[in-house]
């Protein structure tokens, strides 16, 4: 079962990680965070635990972002949840664009660019 108040934050980078739980977390959003995408396989195995939204960053070691992505799309139980793609990389929408994202904020984003793109997709589910 999904909450859709529960946001999974794939990220490697330790200080962008704690800064985007801090800010979710003080909005009111539980967050749980992952530092690859393997890592990220391994707690959507619990459907209790499943979020509402997604957060993923591309670039990551292990399994970096688009390798999640299919691994994600081919699990029916998590294909549906919607994923926001989070990319310091030059030319991330072009590269992004075929990942079937809901959204990709390029880094350094907002504030509030994080926190309506947050609103749109986790709460609307």
């Amino acid at each position: 079962m999904k909450s859709t108040r529960h946001i999974l934050l794939i990220e490697d980078d330790y200080a962008v990680r704690e800064a985007i739980t801090e800010i979710l977390e003080l909005e009111g959003f539980a967050v749980t965070s992952a530092l690859n995408g393997a890592d990220a396989l391994e707690r959507l195995a619990d459907p209790s635990q499943r979020p509402g939204l997604i957060l993923l960053d591309l670039m990551m070691p292990i399994m970096d972002g688009w390798a999640f992505r299919r691994a994600q799309a081919g699990r029916p139980e998590l294909a549906s949840i919607p994923v926001v793609v989070l990319s310091a990389s030059a030319g991330h929408d072009e590269r992004a664009s075929g990942l079937s994202a809901a959204a990709v904020l390029a880094k350094p984003f907002e504030l509030q660019q994080l926190l309506d793109t947050v609103e749109q997709y986790c709460l609307a589910a």
